[in-house]
């Protein structure tokens, strides 16, 4: 276990990498998305010290992989003078400011086709690694857990396959992750909620099995789980994030249930999207008690009951949702949220004396037979009539 003092080293180092990596992005000319590429000015001396001479291994062993780069950004991967590469930022080593080395590697959007080799471990000063938005394959290196000042991981947008890298569990600095649109499969480690990760972007991929229990030991401030197959319940631990979460994603994520109450103690809360779920049972009560919320979208689930004026009348409520459920009524303003300026969509529901609702035939099985939510056991989404309702 690091002790009290190697953390704070370890937490300034990253921030002093942060600040030094975004004076660079401002100062340094950026790889454009066209054919005309700026080159840096060039060094002829040989790698300064032992760690950019490690950081010329790695990347020279990661040019030698790269199968496709159209908008030629590592066209100056020449040479050892890896502080002027296109994409690669330099800052001076945390314990001995005379010292340069790879602090942060931007590729953002370069569709780069190619894989990662297993010397981009030796990048052990690394910060960032954003890569999002190019052709990257195969499976993540586990040398990477030796990239023990990682603070930001993007690896959005490329063809990422196997389970739910591992290796990310291992980072212990590591505060922003985003692994969105790939294609990793498999369960999700519960391991990963026991990380004190700011933001998760897990959107998009072919995750599969139940959301953690342990959701909420986290402490992050962003969760997007949006498009996978996770399934089960959406867990009462998830009011361990009351201090921390803001934006809760969950779409089209295969979940079933109830909302828990416990959704309305994250005080935080200004985004929860459940929509293209299989939520059934009412509106819990306690999401009146979310002040801060601005955005709700209930859409396309089997949720029931009423929709309660607590909710419409939260004090920063601009879009609210609900269409594609089995709403029977709607308490006061909540029937004509558009005159107090909140956009909403109440479309196909059971809603008497409102345009464009479901037929009798689709809403008597579910007014006759409403979901009690204390009693409904986790994951039961009544599938033998509310499965087949949309």
């Amino acid at each position: 276990m690091k002790s009290s003092s190697s953390l704070v080293t370890t937490s300034t180092a990253v921030f002093s990498f942060l600040i030094l990596y975004l004076a660079n992005i401002t100062a340094k000319h950026r790889h454009s998305t066209t054919t005309n590429h700026h080159h840096h000015h060039r060094h002829e001396s040989t790698a300064s010290n032992p760690r950019l001479q490690q950081a010329y291994i790695a990347l020279q062993a990661w040019k030698l992989v790269i199968y496709s780069d159209p908008f030629n950004t590592t066209s100056d991967w020449t040479g050892p003078s890896v502080c002027d590469y296109t994409g690669i930022y330099c800052a001076p080593f945390p314990n001995d400011t005379d010292i340069q080395t790879v602090a942060g590697i931007d590729l953002n959007h370069a569709d780069i086709a190619g894989f990662l080799p297993d010397e981009l471990g030796l990048l052990s000063d690394l910060a960032l690694l954003h890569i999002n938005s190019n052709r990257f394959c195969g499976i993540l290196p586990l040398t990477l857990s030796n990239l023990t000042l990682l603070f930001e991981l993007d690896l959005s947008n490329n063809r990422f396959v196997g389970p739910f890298p591992s290796v990310v569990m291992s980072l212990p600095s590591l505060k922003f992750l985003d692994l969105r649109f790939n294609e990793f499969e498999g369960a999700l480690p519960p391991a990963l909620f026991n990380k004190s990760l700011d933001a998760i972007f897990i959107n998009n991929n072919r995750l599969t099995s139940v959301i953690p229990s342990n959701l909420g030991s986290s402490t992050a401030s962003v969760v997007v789980f949006a498009n996978n197959n996770l399934g089960g319940c959406l867990p009462p631990s998830i009011a361990n994030f009351a201090n921390t979460m803001e934006e809760l994603l969950l779409i089209n994520t295969n979940i079933s249930g109830c909302l828990p109450l416990e959704v309305g103690y994250l005080y935080k809360l200004k985004v929860l999207d459940v929509s293209s779920n299989k939520l059934v049972g009412e509106i819990p009560y306690s999401i009146a008690g979310l002040a801060q919320l601005e955005q709700l979208n209930l859409g396309h689930n089997m949720m029931s009951g009423v929709v309660p004026l607590g909710v419409c009348e939260l004090p920063n409520l601009a879009n609210f949702t609900f269409s594609y459920n089995y709403f029977f009524e709607e308490e006061g303003i909540c029937a004509n949220l558009t005159s107090v300026g909140i956009v909403s969509d109440d479309r196909r529901n059971c809603l008497p004396d409102r345009p464009l609702q479901r037929s009798k035939k689709e809403c008597d099985p579910v007014l006759e037979h409403p979901v009690d939510c204390f009693e409904l056991p986790c994951g039961h989404d009544s599938d033998s009539d509310a499965g087949k309702r949309n």
